[in-house]
């Protein structure tokens, strides 16, 4: 029988369990969900950006991805798109108890949509140091004059999200 300081230690570099992050993990199969969709908007030429909108319960109201190549709307980001679905379902523009993950930080038209949505949550992958509006360069959904402010878990597969925005980038040079 070997002797327990022979095993090898686990290996910590591997991607974490969902839930061994009390904060991050229990989002993470949403955010592979949100990943998802972003490849879906990769594949139609534009900035892959994914978002899902969850009940407070947990199920999947809605989906989207970034369109603007697509529908030529300069306001069809992933969280616009998502939200309109998830008030489509729910029949009002309340998305009371909801959560919104994403793979990237909302900018600040999609903050804006946020906090006017009324949703609980922004869960988000990849800060956006450009434009990011939910911590980064803003703070737009915390912002104390505002009447909501949702609570913002920030990295969920911050990595893997970042990942897949540099990828797209680095295959279209001239395309920032």
């Amino acid at each position: 029988m070997p002797h327990p300081a022979d095993e090898q230690a686990p290996d910590r570099t591997s991607e974490p369990v969902p839930g061994n992050d009390p904060v991050r993990g229990p989002w993470e199969v949403s955010m592979r969900l949100a990943l998802g969709e972003a490849d879906r908007a990769a594949q139609g030429g534009d900035v892959p950006v994914g978002a899902v909108v969850l009940s407070g319960e947990g199920t999947i109201l809605a989906v989207g991805h970034n369109e603007r190549e697509a529908t030529g709307d300069p306001t069809a980001h992933a969280e616009v798109l998502a939200i309109r679905r998830a008030a489509a379902v729910l029949g009002e523009w309340r998305l009371t108890g909801c959560t919104l993950v994403v793979t990237l930080e909302p900018c600040t038209m999609c903050a804006g949509a946020l906090v006017q949505s009324r949703v609980a949550r922004v869960v988000y992958g990849a800060r956006d140091d450009k434009a990011g509006a939910a911590g980064s360069l803003w703070d737009v959904v915390r912002d104390r004059r505002l009447n909501h402010r949702p609570e913002v878990v920030s990295g969920v597969l911050g990595e893997e999200c970042s990942k897949q925005l540099t990828a797209f980038f680095r295959d279209r040079p001239g395309d920032r």
